[in-house]
């Protein structure tokens, strides 16, 4: 078990990494799925809460991050005239279990079951970004991915125990993060290309893609 100071340096690892990918959004190098976004800065904040009245400790803080973070990618994402937004009945779908999960724990105060149905729906809200990733990954950037995961690998090894309370979104955020950036490494790497910088570089990049 490493020492608790860890889930700090964990989170600022995630934090470096999402930095570099609003930064990304705001230069039109990257097209976040809002709705991904949107319901990834929901579902954590649920599950935070929850996990403060369930009195895990500063493990915590990597959950936090994992809200506001994405926010930020959200807002950053208006700043980007390419961002995709395509709402559909399973984005919605998403949204309609963030709240369940949200209304479930304000109504009964059992923490746990605002854990599970906040995890159920940022699951569901990763599929978006999952499926973009691997047919246009092109529009993503693999290593702010990576970040995240050695980030929440750190915080996982600073656990006495796991148990659903501390470490149920972790497993998530770890899967789902190993998922992206193989899907955006590997796809792009198959097409022998490098990851495309510029405007005009992703438009080549999608031409290419398309037609391989």
């Amino acid at each position: 078990m490493l020492n608790q100071n860890f889930v700090i340096i964990g989170t600022l690892i995630g934090t470096t990494g999402a930095f570099a990918y609003v930064w990304d959004t705001i230069k039109g190098n990257v097209k976040p799925n809002r709705v991904s976004f949107l319901l990834w800065s929901i579902a954590p904040m649920i599950a935070f809460a929850a996990q403060i009245k369930q009195g895990v400790g500063l493990e915590s803080l990597m959950t936090f991050s994992t809200g506001f973070l994405p926010l930020l990618t959200f807002i950053a994402s208006f700043t980007n005239k390419n961002a995709e937004w395509k709402l559909t009945r399973f984005d919605l779908a998403c949204g309609f279990l963030s709240l369940v999960g949200l209304i479930i724990w304000l109504i009964t105060k059992v923490g746990n079951v605002a854990i599970f149905f906040s995890i159920v729906a940022d699951g569901l809200a990763a599929l978006p970004t999952l499926v973009k990733a691997y047919k246009h990954p092109e529009t993503e950037v693999a290593w702010p991915w990576l970040a995240t995961c050695f980030g929440v690998t750190l915080t996982l090894l600073t656990l006495k125990e796991w148990t659903f309370a501390n470490s149920g979104f972790y497993h998530l955020y770890l899967y789902c993060g190993l998922n992206d950036f193989y899907l955006c490494a590997i796809q792009v790497r198959k097409a022998g290309l490098k990851y495309p910088r510029t405007r005009k570089a992703i438009y080549d990049t999608q031409k290419h893609l398309r037609w391989s």
